[in-house]
């Protein structure tokens, strides 16, 4: 019995990972731009994978705010709960609040749900740049990253690489550093992530989210930080808003 439980974990892991070393969109980055990208291009039949460093994706909405599990939302994304069946209420005219691990496992579940292949524990290392273009992504384990094993990674391919980590924007930091590569933004440069001023902020989210570099782009905090933009609070509207905006432009970009 012990060998078949093996074997049926590591047969099955080797087709789903060898399915998926060429991809159309690879997102780094498990949090709510990335988790509703996810599903918004895997239901257009887009092959799309998500490397989430952590164990479990959700990035901040899990938490709430300060371990308070109840999130925020305005009216303007009401109608993306709606799509992802979350259950919220009013809170007055212009918010609603959800419970936030509701929230965050239904994100989860309808990426997977539409076909989004999710792979947790895994640490993005680095990009493939292909004539000039970041053309996929560097994996390792997460743990390998962390005790700084010299533990050589793997290359994925993609037509198009998100960059959904949130504040530290690791992707587009490690294409930036890197290659020394002239970003599109106001002065080719990563502008930093200013302090909160939660209306700015949501509002900056999804202006801020845009491509990069041919290839690259970037959504919710991680856009922020890339353009300058500030910080919110524990509001999710405009992070849900920016995972809609981000796959209508890769979706147009790589169709």
């Amino acid at each position: 019995m012990e060998s078949i439980i093996s074997k049926a974990i590591v047969n099955n892991f080797f087709d789903k990972l060898n399915s998926c070393l060429e991809l159309d969109v690879a997102i780094a980055g498990g949090g709510p731009s990335g988790l509703v990208c996810a599903t918004l291009l895997a239901k257009q039949g887009k092959k799309v994978a998500l490397f989430e460093e952590t164990l479990a994706p959700g990035g901040g909405m899990w938490g709430g705010a300060m371990m308070f599990n109840e999130i925020v939302v305005q009216k303007e994304a009401v109608h993306i709960l709606d799509q992802f069946n979350i259950t919220y209420k009013w809170y007055d005219d212009d918010y609603v609040t959800a419970d936030s691990v509701e929230a965050t496992a239904s994100l989860i579940y309808h990426a997977k749900k539409a076909g989004a292949m999710v792979f947790n524990c895994v640490s993005i290392e680095d990009v493939i740049f292909i004539d000039d273009k970041v053309s996929g992504v560097v994996i390792n384990w997460a743990p390998v990253k962390k005790i700084r094993l010299h533990i050589d990674p793997m290359a994925i391919t993609a037509k198009a690489v998100l960059d959904a980590t949130g504040h530290p924007f690791e992707v587009v930091k490690l294409a930036s550093q890197k290659n020394n590569i002239t970003l599109l933004t106001k002065d080719g440069k990563v502008q930093g992530e200013k302090s909160m001023s939660v209306e700015l902020g949501e509002k900056e989210t999804v202006k801020n989210t845009s491509m990069v570099y041919p290839g690259l782009y970037v959504s919710g905090m991680a856009a922020n930080a890339v353009h300058g933009g500030f910080r919110m609070g524990p509001i999710f509207g405009g992070m849900l808003l920016s995972g809609v905006k981000v796959a209508e432009l890769i979706a147009k970009d790589i169709s």
